[in-house]
């Protein structure tokens, strides 16, 4: 009898031991690139159903300041990856070539910038050549601004002025008429032009993308040491936010809910409109449809990093093959999340 219940023990003993193992979840610390708004629901959804979790990954997603704020604080350790602009990252490391934990990026997400120049259409400005001589406003780090060099030259302009501000001032500028026109992400800069008062109809959106600058945009990113530590986490956390991708893309109005669970305070309908915004124009486009969502073509990536170079005046040139690395990218199967033409 004394045997059975020792052997009784032992199994539940180990069954539970198991049981512990098999629940164990690697934790994973995540940065965005900016609040919660409609785009992070493609980060929120994965953690809200499950995805990580049945990965092994405990993941917890911090919401961002913008992407140089992501890009140096995974470079510090004190986020494991995140979500970020490609350029930002380039500049990181053109600028730190001594850093010893330079980021790398290894799922692209944004195939195509969203950056654009937003003006009245009572400003008179219609196409790149109206911006020659004209006053212009963004926050120093945005993305839009910094890039601006390469729209220039792509569309030769000339005499442009910049006026600073904090990100909140920036729509309310132009809306007074401080300025003549404004760089920002389109899906973020409109709806926030309208919040102001501002018609749909009464703006000038110019993309960088329709104009001759097809830069990357936001790729996931991943600190060397945690990459050289922990490869397989990553390579679960890759396929479990391409299954969560999938998903967001082919309902978007039901994954802001998992935005409305990390900011109660959100305007559903707004968060609803920029995800479709971000997924139309960064996601689902005619280059990701040739490339492959999560991918790079390296002749683009090359071009990006010789642009970035001379937009932003780095002090070493970028290298296209130092930032980034597609070995981890799921299987094809997995990164199939586009709608079917």
């Amino acid at each position: 009898m004394r045997k059975r219940s020792f052997l009784q023990a032992s199994a539940v003993l180990a069954a539970t031991l198991t049981l512990g193992l098999a629940q164990a979840q690697t934790p994973v610390k995540f940065q965005l690139d900016w609040r919660f708004e409609g785009p992070s629901a493609l980060f929120l959804q994965p953690v809200a159903k499950g995805h990580f979790k049945a990965a092994g990954l405990d993941v917890a997603v911090d919401a961002g300041n913008g992407s140089g704020g992501t890009v140096t604080r995974v470079a510090s350790g004190a986020y494991d990856m995140g979500f970020a602009d490609m350029a930002s990252l380039m500049e990181f490391h053109a600028n730190n070539p001594d850093a010893p934990n330079k980021p790398v990026a290894v799922m692209m997400v944004y195939n195509s910038t969203p950056a654009a120049v937003l003006a009245l259409k009572k400003s008179g400005i219609s196409k790149p050549a109206d911006l020659s001589g004209k006053k212009l406003g963004a926050p120093v780090f945005d993305a839009g601004r910094k890039a601006f060099p390469i729209f220039e030259a792509a569309n030769k302009i000339t005499g442009v002025t910049w006026t600073a501000m904090d990100p909140p001032l920036r729509e309310t500028m132009l809306a007074r008429g401080d300025v003549d026109a404004i760089t920002g992400f389109s899906f973020t800069s409109l709806l926030n032009l309208e919040a102001r008062g501002v018609k749909t109809e009464d703006v000038v959106i110019l993309p960088y993308p329709e104009y001759g600058v097809k830069l990357y945009a936001n790729a996931i990113i991943v600190s060397p040491k945690f990459l050289q530590e922990k490869p397989e986490v990553v390579k679960a956390f890759l396929k479990a936010f391409a299954k969560g991708v999938k998903e967001v893309i082919a309902d978007p109005a039901a994954s802001v809910a998992y935005i409305k669970e990390r900011d109660g305070i959100i305007d559903v309908a707004l968060e609803t409109r920029r995800l479709k915004m971000a997924i139309d124009s960064t996601i689902a486009t005619p280059d990701t449809y040739k490339e492959g969502f999560g991918q790079v073509d390296a002749k683009r990536l090359a071009l990006m990093a010789t642009q970035v170079s001379e937009a932003f005046k780095t002090k070493t040139p970028v290298d296209a093959k130092v930032v980034w690395n597609g070995a981890f990218l799921p299987a094809k199967a997995d990164l199939d999340v586009l709608p079917k033409k």
